[in-house]
């Protein structure tokens, strides 16, 4: 008896483990599948096999942790049931035809430390519902559609490294509760509808190496406290209204200087940057 037992037991396992992820996330793949024309993926899913022979679908302990779809042709709407992946860390949508506004259900996935749609056809608002994702360390929703202006609430993603918003339709200032972000290594607004001053309290992230500001609408001066930035290496702010046009320029790995050239003087502006 206690051999039948245990061999029950371990049948019961080893369908468990088979079936390989939890049923609420296996809908919520399957809602994303069919919002974004799966059958035609460029790599597409068996739903006859267990999820975790999914291309891009990686699972720890019955929860998908990892979505790695960038670059295969999913075209339609991000599905409200993408917030049912409650353990998921990172999601890679990049590069591909999504089309439609960002689900606020997104703010479900409290593991998330990485949200990449850039390269697709997003439209609407950043959904302020994104400032509830505090393990966030990029964001990159670049080279979209996007409209209205950053929502403060992402200033309370304290652990951000990466803040990337180009190329999109973005209006309003930068915040000046931006200097919040402090572990900022990246953070790029180029090609955008944003106007203001560009704010001193960017000077006030020590972590920053790239600051992509060109092609908007900001006015006033570029901070002179950027001087005192120790690991900037990348700064582009041309194609702005500044009081000084700059060009802007990036150096090499790591560049001890950077160079701006003064478009409407006959001068040069050097910023010097030393490394540690």
């Amino acid at each position: 008896m206690k051999t039948l037992k245990l061999t029950i037991a371990c049948l019961f396992i080893s369908l468990h483990t088979f079936a390989g992820v939890s049923q609420t996330d296996k809908d919520a793949l399957i809602a994303l599948y069919t919002a974004t024309n799966g059958s035609t993926w460029n790599t597409t899913w068996n739903l006859e096999t267990t999820v975790d022979n999914w291309y891009g679908v990686k699972v720890e302990n019955d929860r998908v942790v990892e979505l790695n779809l960038w670059f295969n042709n999913l075209e339609g709407t991000l599905p409200q049931e993408i917030g049912l992946l409650t353990s998921l860390r990172k999601i890679n949508l990049g590069f591909n035809k999504l089309h439609g506004t960002i689900p606020a259900s997104i703010k479900n996935l409290k593991e998330l430390t990485s949200l990449e749609l850039f390269m697709n056809r997003l439209e609407g608002n950043i959904p302020s519902e994104l400032g509830e994702l505090t393990k966030l360390e990029s964001l990159q929703l670049y080279s979209n559609k996007l409209s209205g202006s950053i929502p403060e609430s992402l200033m309370g993603l304290t652990n951000l490294k990466e803040l990337m918003l180009g190329s999109n339709f973005l209006t309003g200032t930068i915040p000046n509760q931006i200097y919040a972000l402090s572990k900022l290594e990246k953070l790029s607004l180029i090609d955008n509808k944003m106007d203001g001053e560009i704010p001193v309290e960017i000077a006030l992230l020590t972590n920053l190496e790239e600051l992509v500001l060109s092609s908007n609408q900001f006015t006033g001066d570029l901070p002179g406290e950027f001087m005192n930035m120790t690991h900037l290496n990348t700064i582009m702010v041309s194609d702005n209204n500044l009081n000084n046009e700059f060009t802007s320029m990036s150096g090499n790995n790591p560049p001890d200087m950077i160079f701006m050239e003064l478009q409407n003087q006959n001068a040069t502006a050097n910023m010097d940057i030393e490394k540690e």
